[in-house]
Parts: structure tokens; sequence; C-alpha cells
């Protein structure tokens, strides 16, 4: 009896482990006429409201990227919804995702409204803290957070991932309320240097409490192991980029949302 109770007591610990897991789902929502499928992850072993992050995937929409992406913040103890940007059902592929995500850069009052709608989802949710909410992204992504910050949105803060800086209206830097994280490869080709120099002034005069991180040897796509090893090719994986940026969003989101 002796050396069964420890036994048992041992698979009735990983019972109640196995009780707490990460919640994973597809959640369908409206932006507008538009009906769109987000992903939700979060920690069905928390209870309570919980700081939450938007994250926005990149121009071929809703991946297993940020599906990852989601799922290791909700370990964290966030409140996680990828947004859908394009709607339901539209994940175009390459070179057809150039010209899905362009539609959105030169639209960029319909692209606000898109990530806006998914934030407003987010914040109603019964999990979320409304007061603590960040925003992260990837690629297309990245420059959708940062439109979201220059919206005026509440938000504490947003992260931007190899995304773009560039803005057709730079004094929208004004209307910003969140801290910037923007995380950039510093041989990136897709984000002239002209760009980056125009963001950085933006922020500087708008006075945005914002950081911007250059990883040598990374180009686009640096967090992206679909993306290969070729930084010939403009975008690339980097695994040092990846892990070091990663590091730096967890400590920003802990910072500003307090968790």
């Amino acid at each position: 009896m002796k050396a069964f109770l420890p036994s048992l007591l041992a698979v009735l610990s990983s019972f109640g482990s196995l009780s707490a897991a990460i919640v994973e789902k597809p959640l369908e929502y409206k932006s507008g006429d538009t009906v769109c499928e987000g992903w939700q992850a979060y920690d069905d072993a928390l209870t309570g409201k919980r700081p939450g992050v938007l994250v926005v995937h990149q121009w071929t929409g809703i991946s297993d990227h940020e599906k990852e992406a989601a799922h290791k913040l909700a370990a964290l103890g966030y409140n996680v919804l990828v947004a859908d940007i394009y709607g339901k059902g539209v994940r175009p592929q390459p070179p057809a995702s150039g010209k899905e995500a362009g539609k959105y850069k030169g639209n960029r009052p319909l692209l606000r409204t898109r990530v806006n709608d998914a934030l407003d989802v987010l914040s109603h949710d019964a999990r979320t803290d409304a007061t603590k909410i960040a925003a992260t992204g990837y690629c297309f992504g990245g420059t959708t957070v940062i439109e979201l910050a220059r919206s005026g949105a509440k938000v504490k803060g947003v992260v931007s991932f190899h995304g773009g800086l560039d803005s057709p209206t730079p004094a929208d830097g004004k209307n910003i309320q969140a801290k910037v994280l923007a995380l950039h490869g510093a041989d990136d080709p897709y984000v002239p240097a002209k760009d980056v120099a125009a963001f950085e002034a933006e922020m500087k005069s708008a006075a945005v409490d914002y950081k911007l991180i250059k990883y040598p040897g990374a180009v686009h796509s640096f967090t992206h192991k679909a993306a290969g090893n070729d930084n010939s090719k403009g975008a690339a994986y980097n695994a040092d980029a990846d892990k070091a940026s990663w590091s730096e969003m967890e400590q920003f989101l802990k910072a500003t949302l307090g968790r």
C-alpha cells in the first residue's frame, strides 16, 4: 500500500496538470459588412480578467506563425486574439498576397477600421482587462499595429516585428497614446533607410515613447522559419534576431501591461 500511494498521487497530480490547458480556436466576428475569422488563445486555468494582446498577421493572412505566437503569449497569461484583417477565407499566397496587402496599405483608413474592430472584439471579451491591452504584428501586421497606434487607439503598447514603418500622414503620430517598440532587420531591403528615418522623426516630433531596435545581419521576415536562410532574397529567418526580438517583446509587454 505504501508503494502504491506515491504512484496514485503522481497519477492524480498529472491529471491536475492536464486540466490547465491553452484553449485555441477560431473566432468569427464582423468588421462592417465583412465577416472575419480570427484566432483566439487563452489559458483556461486562469480565472478572472487578464491583460490582452492583439496579434496581426503577415501578408498571407492568419497562418501557423501567428497561431504559434498566440499560443506562447497565452502561456504567459495573456488573453490573445489574432486579428483577421482580410476577412474569412481570404488567405492569399504570393504573389496574390502582395496585391491583397497593398489594398490595405494604400487605404490606411480601411486598415485602421479593420484592426480597430478586432481590438473592440478583444476589449469586450469577458477574459480581457480592457485597461491593459497591447498589439503585436509581423511584416504587414507590424505596419498595421503602428497604424492602430496612429489612429489614437487606447492601447498601452504596440510591437512591430519587421514591419513597414512608412506613413502617408506622419502628422498622425500626434494621436499615438501607446508606447511603441519597432523590431527591425538592419539589412531589410523592403524598408528603405528613408522610411526608418522618417519614422524616427515622426516619433520624436510627436514625443512618443518609442524604441527602435535594429538587428545586425537580419533582413525582412527574420522571425519566419519558412522564409529560409538566404539573405540575398531579402527575406530570411535569423535565429538570433528571432530569439532576441521575442525576448524584447516579452519584457516590453511585462513592463507595459504589468504581467
